[in-house]
């Protein structure tokens, strides 16, 4: 009767300790997915991006034929960020989240660039065609800016569960599937104005 009894009491025991573990299991797991889709947020703004240049480009190029090293910047740009794909396999990467920020402020730039450009052509300026595309370019990047917030605030959510002595114990005990996050951050080249001169 003793012997039933521990071995009862050990059960218990080994439940109790177990449910809050599957409990913070449970919640890593909501937290990596709450990453996974905030990325698909910044990506989704940024193809967004990707899918207003050419037409904001070609505008430009029927007001102001001259501009062609702006315009041909711009294109290179815009291919050099779409090149760099990121799996959620490569938001635990810095190198690999550096080289997107790197490419997605040499977007920026180049954009800030084309902006300035339709301050020197009042034709372009004028042009209904290319006011809305910049409207819309605007409004592009400060969801980009938005969804790149939320991005980041998952990470931190994420990365605060996972460097909490449960959230150790549950990834070393579960063989380390959760891996910390990059946040994604501006570079240091993007603190300053983009200098433009014609």
């Amino acid at each position: 009767m003793n012997a039933l009894r521990t071995l009862l009491l050990g059960i218990l025991f080994a439940v109790v300790a177990l449910v809050p573990a599957c409990q913070r299991y449970d919640v890593l797991v909501e937290k990596n997915q709450i990453c996974d889709e905030k990325w698909s947020d910044v990506d989704a703004q940024l193809q967004r991006r990707y899918d207003l240049v050419p037409n904001l480009v070609a505008t430009v190029k029927g007001s102001a034929q001259h501009e062609e090293e702006t315009l041909a910047k711009v294109t290179e740009a815009r291919a050099q960020a779409a090149q760099i794909k990121l799996t959620a396999d490569d938001l635990s990467d810095p190198d690999k989240m550096a080289a997107f920020q790197k490419a997605q402020d040499g977007l920026k730039s180049s954009l800030s660039r084309l902006m300035v450009v339709q301050e020197q052509y009042p034709d372009l300026k004028a042009n209904a065609a290319f006011h809305s595309l910049q409207v819309e370019l605007e409004g592009t990047e400060n969801r980009i800016l938005r969804a790149r917030e939320e991005y980041n605030a998952a990470v931190r959510d994420y990365n605060t569960e996972l460097a909490k002595i449960g959230g150790q114990v549950v990834n070393k005990v579960t063989g380390k599937p959760f891996k910390p996050r990059v946040y994604f951050s501006a570079s240091a080249e993007a603190q300053a104005a983009p200098k433009v001169s014609f």
